[in-house]
């Protein structure tokens, strides 16, 4: 005899994911950046970076997301992981690292940490091909 056991999402879930899908605190759309990248997956979720440095430092860093709640999360677990960082520690974030950090992303919902990387990197080239001014 097999059991139904009903999923529930707050006793399910870990506190980091939990915590990092509710955050809103750096979801802003910018005007004006150092490094910026947009993707767009074929169901039309959206996801942009905005990324500022200062000296060689990841600044800091805003989103905007036309998205799920799992976008949320692994958006959210990128800027905690690549904040105040250099460009090439925060290339070295990968899907799993997020995954990881999360806890409990549900595996059909892994390709949010691919579509969220996938904008952050395109926000790192560009931030790394913008020539800083001089202060």
């Amino acid at each position: 005899m097999t059991k139904n056991i009903a999923f529930d999402f707050w006793n399910d879930h870990s506190l980091e994911f939990l915590e990092m899908a509710m955050k809103r605190d750096y979801q802003e759309n910018v005007q004006t950046c150092d490094g910026y990248g947009r993707m767009t997956r074929d169901c039309g979720d959206t996801i942009e970076f905005f990324l500022n440095r200062k000296h060689d430092l990841i600044d800091t860093i805003s989103y905007d997301l036309k998205g799920c709640i799992f976008s949320h999360a692994c958006i959210n677990t990128i800027i905690l992981l690549a904040l105040h960082k250099t460009i090439e520690e925060a290339k070295q974030i990968t899907s799993e690292d997020i995954s990881l950090f999360l806890k409990t992303l549900p595996q059909n919902e892994a390709h949010c940490a691919a579509h969220a990387l996938s904008a952050f990197r395109m926000a790192l080239d560009d931030l790394e091909n913008h020539v800083e001014k001089p202060v």
